[in-house]
């Protein structure tokens, strides 16, 4: 098995757990490391992993770039928990094996998030690391989703992309990105995926995803494979601890509704 899916399932199975909390410290944190490790330390226990969106590193220039390479190099010495970089990479092949180093050597992640619309040559340097995770844009959760996304080839243009990605996943390392906002497509997507294939499932919370809907519809058969990500309702609370064990619990409780085919 791929070392991402390993350490993933790894993980979930230990923390009971399919909740991914995502450090996405926004223009009001000051120290970011620091309010980072403090979010750390509140919920190490509750979930399967961390997200990292690059962005908001990035746009602190290289103080946030260097709190961003801290914050993985603390998770992976200190907690062990699989960090996926919300990255959003892929561009012509010779710049995607920089991104790929970049994503993979310099900020240490496990796993990334990368856009198909360029086709295979422009993700292939991500996917042939073949123990790190590579997520493919999919059914995203933003408002503006459908105007690209729902586009009609001979079906939905998301659905093109689910079936491609089965096609490329020669290493058994790729995921998909479907956001719980896109309710009834959300199921289509895990339908035509199948039940090994993780799902990375934004849009819980602020953005106004019904978790109930993103568990029922997003896990596989097995109430796995499902990684609901929220950041701004976990990370921003008066106690993130009680916020992440509150997801961490609900989440259970909707993946124990999951009917399991019997044989």
């Amino acid at each position: 098995m791929v070392a991402f899916l390993r350490d993933l399932e790894k993980t979930a199975r230990q923390n009971d757990s399919w909740l991914c909390v995502g450090l996405d410290p926004d223009g009001t944190v000051d120290d970011v490391f620091d309010f980072n490790q403090r979010i750390i330390s509140a919920t190490l226990d509750l979930v399967c992993c961390f997200k990292v969106n690059t962005a908001f590193y990035e746009a602190r220039g290289p103080s946030g770039l260097d709190a961003l390479i801290k914050t993985v190099e603390y998770i992976k010495e200190f907690v062990r928990v699989p960090v996926i970089v919300d990255a959003k990479r892929a561009d012509v092949a010779h710049s995607s094996k920089a991104h790929a180093k970049y994503v993979y050597e310099i900020v240490g992640g496990d796993a990334v998030t990368v856009s198909p619309y360029m086709g295979l040559d422009a993700i292939e340097p991500f996917i042939e690391r073949r123990n790190k995770g590579v997520f493919i844009l999919c059914k995203t959760s933003n408002a503006g989703a459908a105007e690209i996304q729902n586009l009609s080839c001979a079906e939905p243009l998301f659905q093109v992309v689910a079936r491609k990605a089965l096609e490329w996943n020669l290493h058994g390392n790729l995921g998909i990105v479907a956001g719980a906002t896109q309710g009834s497509e959300l199921k289509t997507v895990r339908g035509i995926v199948g039940e090994g294939i993780p799902l990375l499932i934004p849009g819980v919370g602020s953005q106004g995803g019904n978790l109930q809907a993103a568990v029922t519809s997003g896990m596989n058969s097995q109430g796995r494979m499902g990684i609901i990500a929220v950041s701004r309702d976990v990370i921003f609370a008066p106690s993130p601890h009680k916020m992440a064990t509150a997801f961490r619990n609900e989440i259970n409780a909707f993946r124990g509704d999951i009917e399991t085919p019997t044989a």
